[in-house]
This record gives structure tokens, C-alpha cells and sequence, in this order.
């Protein structure tokens, strides 16, 4: 018996189900676009096997261990390296026979769903993971990964991954990626210019990263004029290493258009280590203005994640650093955050801003009626929190009547569990499938119209909204 229900997350109605299967059949084999996320770049450039099971499924995937750590269990027992080089279990098996301890924890949850389909659609098994089976899970895995048609690259192309971004630091060297593009291999992995280290002077060794960012680009990083000029240098490298977007990762969506000698100032108090957190707020609000300046002269996509309250727990960060799975909703205004930014540049018709959050009452209120009338903008799918079933069906019910599909940009995975991508972007086609087929029910929409959205909202919006 398969681990996944064929006709899960389906209507229950029958005749709507047996549409919604069918606009899932139309484009269920279609080519994979992940075009942000946080897979490592060196997978594909070494292509070495996948260590084991416990790195491939526990380690790198916050949305596991948060889970597992909800529940007590402690981050060191799963073998989350610490900031400190601190002593953490290092035995793999270990961590998994932990993971199948827990496994019912994630009865119900996306990460339920995504795991199963891994389980049964990449490694072959028909029976539910229990601390009884875990050593076989084990042993199955990780004897399977030592095979050359499990190695990264060999996934990637099964997986029918047309193209993935991954996300890089403004200082990094993108070493990964320029042996991806010097290999003989033909898969697309590209990067994506992500700020925030040399954006936010809130981030930890600010003005060290300003200076690193100077030394990189050769620009006096130490004046407003040659900060500006290094961002469009680092742009433009990035740009050669096949990134066509920016991304932003901002607690809020503010945004600022001061005169540039009061931006200098801002700036200059900024390097110096006295700006207030109010002053701190208002030049990540400049630089998203800034920013968006310079992809109406270079094209790159901009996408703004706000509404995170990022690291919450002070203790986590400090033991185990960021993005450690305590990234936390918050409430989130954009009307009147972005209005600085968008009265210097909303009305350009060829830029692309992608706004994310995770705050789902700025939906409908906010977020679908700015999209709906400013060219500039246009809604990302549902993130962090809401990429699941319901979320993403709550998404479309509450921007779709607002903005229309094609004011969104798709769906994208958002993820650094490389197992599940394919499980990820089926549960939002199986969505997808679901909400038009209640559309084509209820006499809003044709069925020959529902089977073009289909695609549409499966590959084209994507390929639009980040120039791929």
C-alpha cells in the first residue's frame, strides 16, 4: 500500500475531483522551477553523494528539528552544529532512530506530506517510518545515496528540475557556482544576490562586512557614493554567475526616499555605530528604495520577506545562530511602508517587486489590492508557514477576486531539504488543481480556461516574475 494517498489533497466531491485530477494529470510532469531557495551550491559543484540519511532528511531542514525541539528535544541531539564548535552528537544513526522516535509529530503537518512522498517516490518505500523499521530506513538510504544515480546531480535532473536558485551573501565568492558553470554538466543552478550583512546595521559585524564589501569591490565602502557603487558591482557579479534576482530579508516592509544628503547622513551614522534602532529601521527602509532603483537599471527581480520577526529565541541564536527554525510571524503593514518606494518606482512597468510575508490579514486588506494596481508589484506565493495545503488554498481564495493569477509569480519552495522539492511543488499543483476546479463548478471559469491557468500558475507565471 502506497505511503501517499493518490488523490490527496483533492476535493471530496466527486465530480470535483475527478476535474481537479484531471488538471493535476495536465501538469504533474511538468519541468520543476525553484526559483528561490536554500539549497548549498557546493552539492552540485562536487557532486558527492548525500552523507546520510539523518543529513539529508533531519539536519538541514528547520522545518524538522523545530518540530523535534517544540517537543523537547534538543537541537545538540540532532546533531545541529553549534556556533561555538561545541560538541554535538555525531552519529547519524543515532539522530534518525531520534527522527523516527518523533515521526508521529508530523501527523498532519506539511512536513508529513512532503516527507511520505519522499519516502515512497524517492527511495521506493511502502511502509510508514517507525522506530520498529528505522534501522531499515536507515541502512535503505543510505546504501541507496552510494549509488551514482542518487548523487546530487542525477537527482536533480530525475527530479525534472528545469531551474534552482539557491541564495547567497553580498561577501560571498560564489565559488560553487562558477564550477557548476565550468563543468560539463547542464543542469541550471543559479544564485541570488541577498544584502542584508552589509544592508542591516543591525547585523552582527556590520562594519567589518562593509569593509570586506570594499575590499571585494574595490570601492571606498566607507562613503555614501562608493557603498551605492559597490552593491551595483556585486550586482553585476552575482548577475554573471546566472542570478536574476534579489532578495531581501527585512523585518518590515518599510521603506524609505530621503534626499540623498540626508541618506549620506543616515548612512554615515550607520558605519559609525550610533545610529538609534528607529535610524537602523529607517536605512534598511532607504536601501529598499535604493535597491529597487537599481533593478529598474539591471532587471534583477527584487523579492522583500517581511513580517519575520527573525532568531526570536536569543538563546538559539546565540548557541546555534540563524535560521535555526525560530523565525516568527508578526504583523506586517505594507500600505504605508512601501508608498516612499513605490512613488519613486511603482509605476515602472519593467520591474518586478515580489512581496512575501507571513502575515495572512494583509492578503486581502493589503497585499492583492497594491498588486492589483501597481506595475511594479506582484504577490509571491504563500511562504514560510502557509506553503502548505491549506495555506496555499487560503492564499488564492483571498487575492484571487483582487489582483487575478496573473498579478502573483507561481509558487516556490523556499527550501534546504534538496529530497523535498518534488513533494513541495506537487502539494501546490495538487492545489492549484483543486481551487479551479471549484472555480469551473461554480460558473467562474471555463474548463478550457482552467486547464491554460493550470500551466500557467505552474511554470509561466515563474518564468515571468523572475525573468528565467
Amino acid at each position: 500500500m502506497p505511503l501517499t494517498d493518490p488523490d490527496r489533497l483533492f476535493p471530496y466531491d466527486d465530480a470535483l475531483r475527478g476535474l481537479a485530477r484531471a488538471l493535476y494529470s495536465s501538469i504533474q510532469t511538468l519541468p520543476i522551477l525553484s526559483p528561490h531557495g536554500h539549497c548549498d551550491p557546493q552539492w552540485f559543484a562536487q557532486n558527492k553523494r548525500f552523507p546520510n540519511p539523518a543529513e539529508l532528511f533531519v539536519t538541514p531542514d528547520h522545518y524538522v528539528f523545530r518540530m523535534l525541539v517544540s517537543q523537547g528535544v534538543s537541537m545538540d541531539d540532532l546533531g545541529i552544529p553549534r556556533i561555538d564548535g561545541g560538541p554535538v552528537e555525531q552519529d547519524p544513526r543515532k539522530i534518525w532512530q531520534l527522527f523516527a522516535k518523533h515521526i508521529h509529530l508530523f501527523h498532519g503537518t506539511p512536513s508529513g506530506l512532503w516527507l511520505n512522498h519522499s519516502f515512497e517516490h524517492v527511495f521506493g518505500f511502502l511502509e510508514p517510518l517507525t522506530v520498529e523499521n528505522a534501522d531499515d530506513y536507515y541502512d535503505h538510504i543510505d546504501t541507496t545515496l552510494a549509488m551514482d544515480e542518487f548523487r546530487p546531480r542525477a537527482m536533480f535532473d530525475r527530479f525534472k528540475i528545469d531551474c534552482l536558485a539557491t541564495t547567497e551573501g553580498a561577501l560571498d565568492d560564489l565559488r560553487w557556482h562558477k564550477q557548476i558553470i565550468q563543468s560539463d554538466w547542464s543542469g541550471r543552478v543559479i544564485t541570488t544576490y541577498r544584502p542584508d550583512a552589509v544592508v542591516d546595521p543591525e547585523f552582527e559585524g556590520f562594519v567589518d562586512n562593509l569593509a570586506r564589501f570594499g575590499e571585494l569591490t574595490g570601492e571606498n565602502t566607507a562613503t555614501w557614493d562608493g557603498y551605492l557603487t559597490a552593491h551595483r558591482v556585486r550586482r553585476a557579479f552575482f548577475r554573471d554567475h546566472g542570478a536574476t534576482a534579489t532578495d531581501h530579508g527585512h523585518p518590515t516592509a518599510r521603506t524609505e526616499d530621503l534626499p540623498q544628503d540626508e541618506a549620506a547622513a543616515l548612512f554615515a551614522k550607520a558605519i559609525s555605530g550610533r545610529c538609534t534602532l528607529a535610524e537602523a529601521d529607517a536605512f534598511r527602509g532607504q536601501m529598499l528604495t535604493e535597491m529597487a532603483r537599481m533593478s529598474v537599471e539591471d532587471g534583477m527581480t527584487m523579492q522583500i520577506h517581511a513580517g519575520s520577526s527573525r532568531n526570536h529565541s536569543a538563546r538559539v541564536f546565540a548557541s546555534h545562530g540563524r535560521d535555526k527554525g525560530f523565525d516568527i510571524p508578526r504583523r506586517c503593514d505594507f500600505v504605508d511602508a512601501l508608498k516612499p518606494m513605490l512613488d519613486a518606482v511603482g509605476m515602472e512597468p519593467d520591474l518586478t517587486i515580489l512581496l512575501f510575508t507571513l502575515d495572512e490579514t494583509t492578503y486581502g486588506r493589503e497585499l492583492a489590492p497594491l498588486a492589483g494596481a501597481y506595475p511594479a508589484l506582484k504577490l509571491g506565493p504563500a511562504w514560510w508557514f502557509f506553503d502548505s495545503a491549506e495555506g496555499i488554498k487560503r492564499y488564492r481564495q483571498i487575492t484571487t477576486e483582487t489582483c487575478g493569477f496573473y498579478n502573483t509569480a507561481g509558487f516556490n519552495d523556499d527550501t534546504r531539504a534538496f529530497c523535498s522539492i518534488p513533494a513541495r511543488h506537487d502539494v501546490s499543483r495538487r492545489v492549484d488543481a483543486s481551487y479551479l476546479a471549484e472555480l469551473v463548478a461554480s460558473g467562474r471559469l471555463t474548463e478550457d480556461d482552467a486547464f491554460d491557468l493550470a500551466k500557467v500558475l505552474t511554470t509561466d507565471l515563474v518564468k515571468s516574475a523572475y525573468k528565467l
